[in-house]
């Protein structure tokens, strides 16, 4: 696995040596894991906190539920959530805060309040002016992969040749970026676990996530709690179970495991503890 050193505004990340925690921190009414859960400031803050305490490397806020068939928010109600929440974790952590947004007037609010990260689920499609931003203010961006919207992306998504292409639309993505001015060396991908993939689908990415390796930039993963955990994990009599019982953080791990082993640098996460102490072992199977 290469070594990829981020260096940026005060922060400094090393990928390659140790995977890397991102701790997920949604501010919303209705995301699928935590919806309402942290949607208070000071519910938020403390949440923020308690990640950091936990030992993430680098703090993920959202205002926006991306999960399946959501609706999106206004730009204004999103920077309403996430503004003030980022603004005090700035002050109080120490680790880099991602903005978690596709919309360009968002991400800039909350650079301005401490975030120095996007993480933008369209991979600069949705909003032309993101990437402009990203390369004015020269932090680093995520760059997902998503068959269509969050509103369409499960409807039968269907693949020729699933690696292949997501791995040339990633190409791609890295290809527009750079090209919008943001550097080589701040770019990560996301294949996007769950965001427009079937459980096979999902299943297959984690199974062959070293093949992302030859676009020679830091691979994020993010199976945090997600369907297709809960569709293998449930009885077969049972529409769902719900995500935040310890049979799905139990799957979630097994997942961090494979995912590490397998190439990813850094997995977004909500139980960063148990996260932690998984990739504790992995990292020391790795490192033998």
């Amino acid at each position: 696995m290469g070594i990829y050193n981020l260096s940026w505004s005060g922060h400094s990340l090393v990928f390659g040596k140790q995977t890397r925690i991102m701790g997920i921190l949604n501010i919303t009414p209705d995301s699928f894991s935590d919806g309402g859960k942290f949607f208070a400031f000071d519910q938020a803050v403390a949440q923020g906190q308690k990640l950091y305490q936990d030992g993430a490397d680098i703090l993920d806020v959202g205002g926006e539920s991306t999960r399946p068939f959501s609706d999106q928010v206004s730009a204004e109600e999103e920077i309403r959530r996430v503004v003030p929440v980022i603004e005090k974790l700035a002050s109080r952590v120490s680790i880099p805060i991602s903005i978690d947004t596709t919309k360009t007037e968002v991400a800039r609010r909350a650079l301005e309040a401490g975030a120095s990260m996007i993480n933008d689920v369209s991979a600069l499609r949705l909003d032309e002016d993101l990437a402009a931003l990203a390369a004015e203010y020269d932090v680093p961006v995520i760059l997902m992969h998503m068959l269509g919207t969050p509103k369409t992306m499960q409807i039968e998504p269907a693949y020729d040749d699933l690696i292949s292409e997501i791995k040339t639309f990633l190409e791609k993505a890295i290809d527009r970026a750079v090209k919008k001015g943001i550097a080589k060396s701040k770019i990560i991908i996301d294949p996007g676990i769950g965001f427009g993939k079937t459980s096979a689908h999902n299943l297959s990415l984690i199974g062959h996530l070293s093949q992302f390796k030859t676009l020679d930039v830091p691979i994020m993963i993010g199976p945090s709690r997600k369907a297709f955990l809960r569709n293998i994990l449930k009885d077969k009599n049972l529409e769902d179970i719900q995500p935040d019982l310890p049979v799905v953080e139990t799957g979630t791990q097994a997942v961090v495991a494979a995912s590490a082993l397998n190439g990813a640098h850094i997995i977004r996460v909500h139980n960063v503890a148990h996260t932690r102490a998984t990739l504790k072992i992995i990292d020391a199977i790795k490192q033998d």
